[in-house]
């Protein structure tokens, strides 16, 4: 049986998070946070406040948040002085008077540093400098590195982010830019995220770039796989390019100059998959998509609210790497809109993200979701089975084995229900949950709903057990 989990109670000093209880705070909800940076790149210097908008879900006689090392000058609860101390990555607040449950207030924190990346299982996470500007990646825990939170991703907040920083760079934040103006040697880039967001989502990407719009619409050598075809037609849409009868999403990039030319092949079906993939999973969440190539090397490309990071060795004008451009884009609704309540769903980020990819080779000519699936089943077959992709335990979250058995149970799925149950509730999870938090047992709640019966066996050897199923012969 599907498990709703079972994770330490939270307190002041944990989110009761299952795998990283250490991030987050217990007794209050952030509602929104309000960053002004001002940032010096050569000495990688940052002098910030914070003032975040917070509601009691208990009496508060003190509070903490997520924080690296910063040195704080201030900080004041509702405008009056409260005492404050840290230890480790925590800062603890004490106000002047104790806090009511249900009470909306706002803790300003003023801080400056040299932001740098927090060290972990998964490496150096957070506020990182490049060989020319600035990179942030925050999954899971590198939000601290730059702004006091409550780090953990199903407390999700609105956001507005004032960045001052050297004119000949540009800044690109997580959010609608609101406005920009330059004063002598600087420029303030003001962005404001209206859409709940986790803390990790949040990005900062500074750098010399140009500024390109995506162009929507059919790429000259569209091609689509026969049975990507044949799902169209059943649908209801007719041969040929896939007819564009869904929202326009403004687009754009921000690159080195030196990548335009190949950067153009190698994203130019964008348009097309944004059309793609708002047919399958509904309207795209946000206001717009910005793609971010940094002029650095970069292990794997990062998802952020709205927005996509990829390294300038993921550009090659050859499209070697579009089913990573294609697993960024699917993160908007997976992992984005639709955030995990807790890191142990993790594969409801990836497995969806990852069958994205077989989905979109099938519908851009390349090998269908089916054959991708034998494939890979061939490669989760051969390695140990040693993972729960329900539960795959902190150390494996990010897993191939997560990412890879997460697709293959999906597309399992598609071959137990048909094609056309698995499409409507692949729609119906992405629109009935937006900008929601998520868990396993809703994911499989909702499929029984599609289905008309149980799937409980069906999930239980996918998701819960050791011991990898048979793979469907076909999809249906």
């Amino acid at each position: 049986m599907i498990s709703k989990g079972s994770a330490p109670a939270p307190g002041a000093d944990t989110s009761g998070d299952s795998y990283l209880p250490s991030h987050g705070n217990g007794g209050y909800r952030v509602r929104h946070y309000e960053l002004d940076l001002d940032y010096k790149i050569g000495p990688n210097r940052l002098s910030a406040s914070a003032v975040i908008t917070v509601e009691a879900t208990q009496a508060l006689s003190r509070l903490s948040l997520d924080f690296a090392d910063f040195r704080i000058s201030r900080v004041l609860v509702d405008g009056q002085a409260a005492q404050f101390s840290r230890r480790a990555h925590k800062l603890h607040v004490k106000p002047a008077r104790s806090v009511p449950a249900g009470t909306v207030f706002r803790v300003e924190i003023r801080y400056v540093g040299n932001p740098h990346p927090i060290s972990g299982l998964w490496g150096d996470i957070g506020w990182d400098e490049l060989t020319d500007g600035v990179l942030v990646a925050s999954q899971p825990v590198g939000a601290p590195s730059w702004f006091p939170c409550n780090d953990h991703p199903a407390d999700k907040a609105t956001y507005r982010v004032t960045l001052t920083t050297s004119s000949p760079y540009d800044v690109l934040i997580t959010g609608n830019l609101v406005s920009r103006y330059t004063r002598a040697s600087t420029t303030t880039w003001v962005y404001e995220r209206p859409e709940p967001t986790p803390t990790y989502l949040m990005s900062v990407q500074i750098g010399q770039y140009d500024d390109v719009e995506l162009v929507a619409g059919a790429d000259a050598g569209w091609v689509s796989h026969p049975e990507a075809t044949a799902f169209r037609m059943s649908l209801g849409f007719g041969e040929g390019a896939l007819e564009s009868v869904v929202a326009t999403v403004p687009q754009r990039a921000a690159l080195p100059p030196r990548l335009r030319k190949p950067f153009a092949r190698d994203f130019g079906r964008q348009g097309r998959m944004m059309d793609v993939l708002q047919r399958l999973f509904g309207p795209y969440p946000f206001g717009e998509y910005v793609i971010v190539v940094a002029d650095d090397v970069l292990d794997d490309p990062i998802e952020a609210q709205g927005m996509s990071i990829f390294g300038a060795n993921h550009v090659d004008g050859r499209r070697t790497y579009e089913r990573l451009v294609v697993h960024e884009l699917a993160h908007q609704w997976f992992g984005n809109s639709l955030t995990v309540a807790d890191w142990r769903h993790i594969w409801l980020n990836e497995g969806f993200a990852t069958y994205t990819e077989w989905l979109w080779s099938e519908e851009s000519g390349g090998q269908s979701a089916h054959e991708l699936a034998k494939y890979w089943y061939g490669k989760v077959a051969a390695k140990p089975a040693d993972i729960v992709v329900a539960d795959p335990g902190v150390a494996r979250m990010f897993d191939e084995v997560v990412y890879k058995r997460g697709a293959l149970t999906l597309h399992a799925l598609r071959a137990e229900i048909g094609d056309d149950a698995f499409f409507t509730l692949i729609k119906a999870w992405g629109t009935e949950h937006r900008h929601a938090t998520v868990t396993t047992a809703q994911f499989v709640e909702l499929a029984e709903r599609f289905a008309g019966r149980s799937l409980w066996e069906f999930f239980e050897a996918w998701l819960e057990r050791f011991a990898l199923p048979p793979l469907p012969r076909t999809v249906r």
